[in-house]
């Protein structure tokens, strides 16, 4: 059994930040950030929790794909950055849109929607689910330090979200980890135990930018090809790329590395910035909305990010 996206659906705050408005808060101005990663504007919530905006782009998921929230057999949410760790994110969605099935959360960072995408074939691949809705949704403002001006310019918020059906077309779904927390690392808020003598440290995303940009495109590239491989079909062939939307020249790289047009590659980094693990359901419903992807095209997704983790998906629209 292959699986197929019926229905896609994405949501992001109303306020929006401009690099002008950053230069007032850190050293930096709208052209260093549009030549060092390409975002000239991006959406913070103001009032919306991470699961709030999973709800809204859910909503709209299920809407495309012409189904409600009781025709769902499982719900996969993707998130690093949840504002309660109970009830979870699936659990608050699945509530909400008044499905009553299981729901988990999963977290690989910015590669965390396709590791739930890949989750959601293996369950439809085993049979018995008709309808499964994967999402990813981050309120990375909530862990990023302000004052950093390395990181506070990339990240914005917002909700993806995918619905999947069983289908004919093959699929093709790989994802990767090397533990590594000297590239990218997260805290969180350390607790009040009287007991842990560790020294607390702040809960804020900590990237070694260099080092970043190296693993994203050897691993982006190396996917790609891979699952071209595997699906037994040429670079050529793909229609649309869907990368993570984590930095303009990351994805120019890997393009030129690949030998692949810019224009096959879509991106939305410049308005919506790096929204972590729903950065690939964001840009992927952006481009079915468009109307530019067909139905019958071969849609290759990547992503990458802390773990170290990254992951591909060729799937037919």
């Amino acid at each position: 059994m292959s699986i197929q996206i019926i229905g896609t659906g994405s949501y992001i705050p109303e306020r929006v930040v401009t690099n002008d408005e950053l230069s007032a808060l850190v050293e930096t101005n709208d052209e260093w950030i549009q030549q060092r990663v390409g975002i000239a504007e991006r959406h913070v919530s103001v009032n919306e929790t991470a699961a709030d905006m999973a709800i809204q782009a859910a909503n709209r998921a299920l809407e495309a794909a012409g189904c409600s929230g009781g025709d769902i057999d499982l719900i996969i949410a993707a998130t690093m950055s949840s504002d309660t760790a109970c009830p979870t994110v699936a659990s608050t969605v699945q509530a909400a849109i008044g499905a009553s099935c299981p729901a988990f959360d999963v977290n690989s960072c910015c590669s965390g929607f396709l590791f739930g995408l890949d989750i959601a074939i293996s369950y439809m691949q085993r049979g018995g689910m008709q309808r499964i809705l994967v999402l990813g949704a981050e309120r990375m403002s909530k862990i990023i330090d302000w004052s950093d001006r390395s990181t506070c310019v990339i990240f914005g918020d917002g909700a993806g979200a995918a619905v999947l059906a069983p289908g004919k077309e093959p699929v093709v779904s790989r994802i990767y980890t090397s533990g590594d927390r000297d590239v990218i690392y997260v805290p969180t808020h350390s607790g009040a135990s009287p007991f842990f003598k560790k020294e607390k440290e702040p809960p804020f995303v900590n990237m070694n930018g260099q080092e970043t940009f190296k693993f994203a495109v050897n691993r982006m590239t190396e996917d790609m090809r891979y699952a071209v491989e595997q699906y037994g079909v040429s670079l050529e062939d793909i229609a649309w790329f869907v990368p993570h939307q984590a930095n303009r020249r990351i994805i120019d790289f890997a393009s030129k590395r690949l030998g692949v047009p810019k224009e096959k590659f879509f991106v939305n980094i410049d308005t919506v910035g790096n929204t972590s693990a729903a950065s690939v359901p964001i840009a992927l419903d952006a481009l079915l909305r468009s109307g530019k992807a067909k139905h019958g095209d071969l849609i290759a997704m990547s992503a990458f990010g802390g773990g170290l983790s990254s992951a591909v998906c060729i799937i037919k629209y």
